[in-house]
């Protein structure tokens, strides 16, 4: 009798979704003056239903049969571009469907067909959606069969009894904004109402702090294999090559990742049974998409991009996806423009391609690693990692705390909630560890508030010419990086390093947020103090004593590495001598040995070079276009934030953990507990919590 049951739910929700395609055909064939489902001389009212029936009929089943098919001979096809081909290879299977109905006596246009097939899948994606989510017996059964299918195909013999792991990367969201937006405000809800339930039932929320680079390419790195050993910035000079190293360049994240395994000495968080999902590293996982570090790979070995077959393989994924997509430019646009007129301070330019960006970052690359995930725990993989960096891409250009951002937490908490619900009812229990790599502090750029930028003050140091044109650093969001990959253009330029032009007078000056690096490549090995004032004497004063400058890290002759402040205050690293005030007071306790280590890095740049602080509102100044920023020291950007069920051991006995490394080791601990702990583990989030 329940075979019976489930086999007439099936075909009711089959003819439902069948009705509400036939449904929209009809009223789009009354709406649109060129699409027509009878003759010029008329048809009967059942002639046209009849019509409409049979060739919504045929357009469901060609997408169901044709669809995986167009999807994987395309895959080599931009992933972007596939996403813009979405509508017109819906059209063409509309216009075929139409074009294989006997008694078919109306007419479309290519463009008509376009829309029409659109509107039909979305219909139906509701409908089918809807019906779903009202019967939950079915969407456990349907998870369960996906499940049982996922797992035949992976070859196991049995599932393991013990629980599985997932580690969301929150990418970019500092302790402080997590907590809030957790938190229920009086007389509301919280912003993040998934993530308040679990806060308030299963898990614990724990900050840790960064190192002293606050940035993806360090932390990530540190997380996933152990060593971020030698990353001083987000983009640094390497002077035995002449070339800059840029870590979310896929040639770069490569040679990063082989660096850091090489002193780890170990394969990486997730070498056994492990997926790396939407991440700069792949953490040592047989199982990678949309991973940077192997994206510049071409061939069988590269799967990098599967994650885009197994998501749009499916017609009303691609549809959704892509409105979702043009949605979030035109709100990108309209909210852009309303900041314009409202007159908002600190703003950055958000033409050009940052729409598109943006609506990559917060539509394609969330759906697309959150579906992949999703397979995974359908899968009973061992341990995921993923990250989604739909908040950092937007904080950069709109604040870590304005109202763009909060639709974007939303969104995000939206699929945590999905990703707990489907692994409540996957194959093997797991935990959900939510995780971020690093904060962002506000703050309007340097060379907005002096007018400007690092490499003016510098050549101006050095008593070199100082360019008229405003030169700005190139963004380094992740997001952009993964939308280049999708392109299939990992590489800037023509797919090498970039090459220095370095003559011996003029400095090399990158910004990575409120971090600049400062190296001349005339000068062999790591330029001291002494060597530096005796080629620019100048230089240093210019750059201590400049109110947007906190502090300059830079090695001597007799001392070590010196961190020089305003006023000619100093503070001796080795030795902990400070002369004056301590330039690195005003950012925290932690500073001075955080500083130390990077010091230490064969690729430190000749000076270091982190912005002011306004400790009052913990505002920075970055040397890129950001108005949201991270990389160096200084307000929200080094507390990140640990979100852990609370069956698990406490991250650190002694405080909050400090460094990725450290982080590494607290996942890897959880792991291995995981796979001592029996086959019971607690819910994501109690069935009472809301699942938005």
């Amino acid at each position: 009798m329940a075979a019976w049951r489930r086999a007439g739910g099936a075909v009711l929700r089959v003819l439902v979704v069948w009705a509400v395609s036939t449904l929209t055909m009809l009223v789009l064939a009354g709406v649109l003056p060129d699409f027509r489902l009878q003759s010029a001389d008329g048809d009967s009212a059942t002639s046209i239903g009849v019509t409409a029936a049979l060739g919504a009929g045929a357009f469901g089943l060609l997408s169901a049969l044709v669809w995986p098919v167009l999807v994987r001979a395309l895959l080599l096809v931009p992933a972007l571009v596939l996403g813009l081909l979405v509508f017109f290879l819906n059209g063409s299977l509309l216009w075929l469907a139409l074009a294989l109905l006997p008694d078919y006596r109306g007419e479309t246009d290519p463009q008509t067909a376009v829309v029409v097939a659109a509107a039909m899948s979305a219909a139906s994606s509701a409908a089918n959606t809807f019906l779903a989510v009202r019967d939950d017996r079915a969407y456990r059964r349907r998870l369960a069969r996906l499940a049982d299918r996922r797992w035949r195909r992976s070859g196991r013999r049995r599932m393991p009894a013990t629980p599985g792991t997932v580690f969301l990367q929150l990418d970019g969201i500092g302790h402080d904004v997590l907590r809030d937006a957790a938190t229920t405000p009086a007389g509301g809800e919280p912003l993040m109402p998934n993530i308040a339930a679990m806060l308030r039932d299963t898990h614990r929320l724990v900050p840790w702090h960064t190192d002293w680079s606050s940035q993806t390419g360090a932390s990530q790195l540190g997380i996933l294999h152990g060593s971020n050993e030698d990353v001083p910035a987000f983009r640094w000079y390497e002077k035995e090559t002449g070339e800059v190293v840029i870590s979310n360049r896929p040639s770069s994240a490569a040679r990063l990742q082989r660096r850091a395994a090489e002193h780890s000495g170990e394969p990486g968080l997730l070498a056994h049974d492990g997926a790396s999902r939407g991440n700069l590293f792949s953490g040592g996982a047989a199982q990678v998409a949309l991973v940077l570090s192997v994206s510049a790979r071409r061939g069988r070995h590269n799967r990098s991009r599967a994650g885009y077959f197994a998501y749009f393989s499916d017609p009303a994924n691609a549809t959704r996806t892509a409105a979702s997509f043009a949605a979030e430019v035109v709100r990108e646009i309209v909210q852009s423009t309303r900041a314009r007129l409202r007159g908002d301070s600190p703003r950055v330019p958000r033409g050009g391609l940052y729409p598109f960006i943006r609506a990559f970052a917060t539509v394609v690359q969330r759906d697309v690693v959150v579906a992949s995930v999703l397979g995974d725990i359908l899968s009973g993989r061992t341990a995921v990692y993923a990250d989604l960096v739909a908040y950092d891409e937007v904080a950069h250009h709109s604040g870590p705390r304005g109202r763009d951002t909060h639709q974007v937490l939303r969104r995000l908490d939206r699929s945590v909630g999905l990703i707990a619900k489907v692994a409540a009812q996957a194959p093997r229990p797991y935990r959900l560890v939510l995780l971020s790599d690093h904060g962002q502090s506000p703050g309007e750029t340097f060379a907005s508030h002096y007018g400007l930028t690092l490499e003016d003050l510098v050549r101006a140091g050095c008593g070199l010419p100082v360019s008229r044109r405003a030169r700005h650093t190139a963004s380094g969001a992740e997001a952009r990086a993964a939308a280049r990959a999708a392109l299939h253009r990992p590489e800037d330029g023509h797919g090498a390093e970039p090459h220095w032009p370095a003559p011996t007078s003029d400095p090399v000056v990158l910004g990575s947020g409120n971090l600049g690096l400062i190296s001349f490549p005339g000068i062999p090995g790591r330029a001291t103090r002494e060597e530096i004032d005796r080629r620019h004497p100048a230089l240093l004063r210019t750059l201590a004593n400049h109110p947007g400058i906190g502090f300059l890290l830079v090695d001597t002759e007799r001392h070590g590495p010196v961190v020089l402040g305003p006023k000619e205050s100093e503070h001796r690293l080795d030795t902990g001598e400070i002369t004056g005030e301590d330039p690195l007071k005003p950012y925290g306790p932690r500073a001075a040995a955080l500083v130390r280590r990077t010091a230490r890095f064969p690729h430190a740049a000749d000076i270091m070079v982190n912005s002011a602080l306004d400790q009052a509102t913990g505002a920075v100044h970055a040397f890129e276009q950001q108005i949201g920023s991270h990389g160096g020291l200084g307000g929200e950007q080094s507390r990140a934030f640990i979100l852990y069920p609370r069956l698990l051991s406490p991250p650190d006995a002694d405080g909050e953990p400090v460094g990725a490394e450290q982080v590494h080791r607290v996942l890897r601990g959880w792991l291995d507990e995981a796979q001592a702990a029996q086959a019971v583990t607690a819910p994501f989030i109690p069935a009472r919590a809301p699942l938005r």
